[in-house]
């Protein structure tokens, strides 16, 4: 795979089944360089495969398909004039959409009401004199009270809150009545849900007294009706999210993080499902197991029980967890991560990738599963070997090695994940396929700190980030280096966000087992980044611990002992690892004489490596393939 093979990526969305479970529709999405865009359309299959996959709208940038409980329409997002997305409707079988909804800023993903006559969404609503129709540099300023003010890849939040809206009755005539506003306030509001009978929706949002110092999330519930007065369904305890109502109604079904007593503790938290009674006379219930495995996705009512995606060491399980509780029961497990799923009835799709490709859609069968597309096949990619190390103390260390063709030895690259509380795992990784197909060997783990693995798994970082994860990486690179393919003597080391913080950290502690690094979008001064990372105010003390420790628990501080080339990159808009954050890096290296250069790219965030430009995606490819070849 070369940089510009990223065009033949594609991506899957969360696909629709039709009520009789016969039909599944889906957005298709691919980066496109000469638009440099990421570009996109729905598609239909048949699920008795029948037939392949047909494209269903001319749009090119349409997404997030829902078919209507009737199955009359499919409601789905397409960009307006002003590049927002806006939430159109789609007769299913056949003819031409039209656009529902005209906000400012965009309207959020689309949820039928159960008659099909309405669908809820939310959409953020600007104050007076902002983001609209007004020069850019040339809007007043924003007065700031509150800790959590903005967000990475969105901007500020304070000033464009999130509300829950219900739109006119469908019209099939195009022409769209004014929605109702149903929530009021300044609060953010999201994952909307409808109760069975169309009388209540259930959403989740923060708009408790002590919001800014916290990180409950709350379910509330209220009537579809403008100026309806929320109520809180949860406790008060959790941070929840995407909900799902029992088939009567009585009951919510919730995906949600346990807070610890001072309800700010989130590291290593195995996000689990729950139930709590609609009318919140009990207190939530958590129906998966205490502290494994952590669910990613879900929950989806079924007659038998509750879907959801579980994490389980590099992979993402489908599992079904019973209404009561207890041990989920696998219904897509193995090597592969599941992406997305829906069901109707006794069908099941879900989109899930492997090794092979970034994600395919299949039908769930009797006896396993059965493709009903197949878009990848332009790349041809290089196999992944998995392997277990051990650190000195026994401590079990999983992940993979990539090597190239031929009989080496062969440069390796080291590569650590972000989050912490994130996992590599079993699907096709284009960073992995793109320096393995230019000769150099990829070792990847799943250190102490990682989730996929158990609670305690997570947790096992507090308070020693840098020093834990070290050991635990460099024991997987040992095992990975007893392959004689594998050059010791020609290693790099790279990441991103905490995989950026580790690089630092490892080049400052462990130089002299390597050639050269590169840190992209990192935390290296917790101080600094405690005041101006848009998760700052709450992310520091429960990883790294008391700001007493900081100094010393930050790369920053050990920048003088670093002695390998290093390479910075990081984004100009990055507000969850800000700028300065590299800068002070740079600085600090550059006035020492040291061999150092910082790639910075305009206009964008956090996710630059994920969903950024595709040409800035090629950038930073040809930028870390360039720099590799001078010191590899």
């Amino acid at each position: 795979m070369k940089p510009d093979d990223i065009v033949h990526l594609h991506s899957l969305s969360a696909p629709t089944l039709s009520p009789d479970g016969g039909r599944a529709v889906f957005a298709l999405t691919r980066p496109d360089l000469e638009e440099d865009a990421y570009l996109g359309s729905l598609w239909s299959v048949p699920t008795d495969g029948s037939a392949p996959p047909a494209r269903l709208t001319r749009g090119t940038r349409d997404s997030g398909p829902v078919f209507s409980p009737d199955g009359r329409w499919i409601a789905f997002l397409r960009p307006d004039e002003n590049k927002r997305p806006q939430i159109h409707v789609l007769p299913a079988d056949g003819g031409e959409p039209w656009q529902t909804t005209f906000h400012p800023l965009g309207a959020g993903a689309p949820r039928w009401s159960p008659d099909s006559s309405r669908i809820a969404y939310t959409a953020r609503i600007p104050e007076p004199d902002r983001y609209v129709d007004v020069e850019p540099g040339k809007e007043p300023p924003r007065r700031i009270t509150r800790l959590k003010y903005r967000m990475d890849g969105l901007g500020f939040t304070n000033d464009r809150r999130s509300h829950v809206f219900v739109s006119a009755p469908v019209d099939p005539s195009g022409e769209a009545g004014e929605p109702v506003q149903v929530t009021r306030g300044d609060f953010d509001h999201q994952a909307v849900s409808w109760r069975p009978d169309g009388g209540e929706l259930v959403f989740s949002a923060d708009r408790h007294a002590t919001r800014d110092t916290d990180l409950v999330t709350d379910l509330w519930a209220c009537a579809p009706e403008e100026g309806a007065e929320p109520r809180r369904v949860t406790a008060g305890t959790l941070d929840a999210g995407e909900s799902d109502f029992s088939e009567d109604g009585a009951t919510v079904y919730f995906r949600g993080d346990e807070l610890g007593p001072g309800l700010d503790d989130f590291v290593g938290q195995t996000t689990a499902l729950w139930s709590v009674p609609a009318d919140a006379s009990a207190a939530p219930v958590r129906l998966t197991p205490a502290h494994d495995p952590r669910m990613a996705g879900g929950p989806k009512a079924t007659s038998r029980g509750l879907l959801g995606l579980a994490e389980n060491r590099g992979a993402v399980d489908l599992v079904l967890v019973p209404f009561g509780g207890g041990e989920p029961e696998t219904v897509i497990g193995g090597r592969t991560q599941v992406q997305s799923f829906d069901n109707v009835g006794g069908v099941t799709v879900a989109v899930v990738a492997d090794a092979r490709g970034s994600g395919e859609l299949v039908l769930v069968t009797d006896t396993g599963t059965r493709a009903l597309t197949e878009f990848a096949g332009a790349l041809e990619p290089l196999p992944t070997t998995e392997l277990t190390a051990h650190t000195d103390d026994g401590h079990p260390v999983h992940g993979w090695v990539a090597v190239p063709e031929g009989e080496g030895p062969h440069p390796v690259v080291l590569m650590i994940h972000g989050g912490p509380f994130a996992q590599y795992g079993h699907q096709f990784f284009d960073e992995t396929q793109v320096y393995a197909a230019a000769g150099y060997a990829v070792v990847l783990c799943n250190p102490r700190g990682s989730s996929g693995y158990g609670h305690e798994h997570g947790r096992a970082v507090i308070g020693s980030v840098g020093r834990t994860t070290a050991t635990d990486v460099l024991a997987f690179l040992d095992e990975a280096l007893r392959d004689q393919r594998l050059d010791r003597s020609r290693v790099g080391v790279m990441g991103g966000s905490h995989g950026g913080f580790m690089t630092t950290w490892i080049a400052a502690h462990h130089g002299d087992r390597f050639r050269a690094a590169i840190s992209e979008r990192a935390v290296n001064a917790i101080e600094s980044f405690h005041g101006s990372s848009d998760i700052g105010a709450f992310f520091p003390e429960p990883l790294y611990g008391p700001p007493e420790t900081w100094a010393e628990e930050s790369p920053l501080t050990h920048a003088d002992q670093i002695d390998v080339p290093f390479l910075i990159i990081h984004s100009e808009e990055d507000w969850r690892c800000p700028l300065e954050q590299a800068q002070r890096l740079f600085v600090a290296l550059k006035r020492r004489g040291h061999e150092t250069e910082m790639l910075l790219f305009p206009g964008e965030g956090h996710e630059l490596s994920r969903s950024g430009l595709p040409s800035h995606r090629v950038a930073r490819f040809e930028a870390v393939l360039d720099w590799w070849q001078r010191h590899l």
